[in-house]
């Protein structure tokens, strides 16, 4: 029985009627060309099955918690990505790695406490970052310095610690007060009575009391050999006090049995 061989005009008609396979679209989301929209989902992890085209993913009301290691699929495309709304608690430091197009990143609306500077170095790209309305009482400086691209940071609604660990925050909000959306809104929480005070109202003059007392070299050594030294001088100073006491007391003792010997020979 001979093969039967569909001629090559024909097959080339029959591919061009076939459609292209769709790109990936995860079934708790609604796809469109360059756009994955997985809002409202119920979801509580990133989606796997992404296409790796989109450059819009929408991960917003959710209820995701966690940001492990490489939490996102290849999306090499990516510039804007949405978590608002979420319950967002911690997010591991290489929870963005493979993001490095990223442009714009929304986390307002969750309970983040605690960012390491690491989670951002890989978004070299990133202009735009929104934090407010976590529960960040202060950031480390390393967080911002990580986003060399960065033109627009917006932290209101937190609960800020005005307090000296807020100083290096200050500082790159007195040097970037450009690129800070919102200044009206970044108030203090604590102390109580700061408490709606705001931030950039401060001057060099509130952190006075605040500037950097660390120790040199030398005197880590002072103190390295003092303290010893000083330590063992008041043993030997307790010492000779207690020898000073049971010498003064035996010379009382021999001065009143010299006096009346009878009754010290009765003891």
């Amino acid at each position: 029985m001979g093969s039967w061989r569909v001629p090559s005009p024909v097959l080339a008609l029959l591919l061009l009627l076939c459609p292209s396979p769709c790109p990936a679209c995860p079934a708790a989301c609604r796809c469109s060309p360059g756009e994955a929209d997985c809002s409202e989902r119920g979801l509580r992890e990133v989606p796997w099955s992404l296409s790796p085209n989109i450059s819009s993913l929408w991960l917003g009301y959710n209820f995701i918690t966690v940001l492990g290691p490489r939490s996102f699929p290849l999306l090499p495309g990516l510039r804007l990505l949405s978590l608002v709304h979420n319950r967002l608690e911690l997010m591991h430091s290489q929870a963005l790695l493979g993001l490095g197009l990223l442009q714009e990143l929304d986390l307002s609306h969750n309970h983040l406490t605690v960012l390491s500077p690491e989670t951002f170095l890989p978004l070299a790209s990133l202009a735009r970052l929104n934090l407010g309305s976590n529960r960040l009482g202060e950031l480390e400086p390393g967080v911002l310095d990580a986003l060399p691209q960065l033109r627009a940071l917006l932290l209101q609604d937190n609960p800020w610690v005005c307090s000296c660990s807020i100083l290096p925050l200050w500082r790159w909000l007195s040097h970037n007060r450009e690129k800070v959306r919102e200044k009206s809104l970044l108030l203090c929480r604590v102390p109580e009575q700061l408490n709606k005070y705001p931030i950039m109202a401060f001057g060099d003059e509130s952190f006075r009391q605040c500037q950097d007392t660390s120790l040199s070299l030398q005197h880590y050594i002072s103190l390295f050999i003092i303290g010893p030294f000083s330590f063992i001088a008041s043993i030997f100073f307790c010492t000779f006090l207690g020898s000073l006491v049971v010498l003064s007391h035996s010379l009382r003792r021999e001065s009143h049995c010299w006096r009346r010997p009878r009754v010290c020979r009765v003891h």
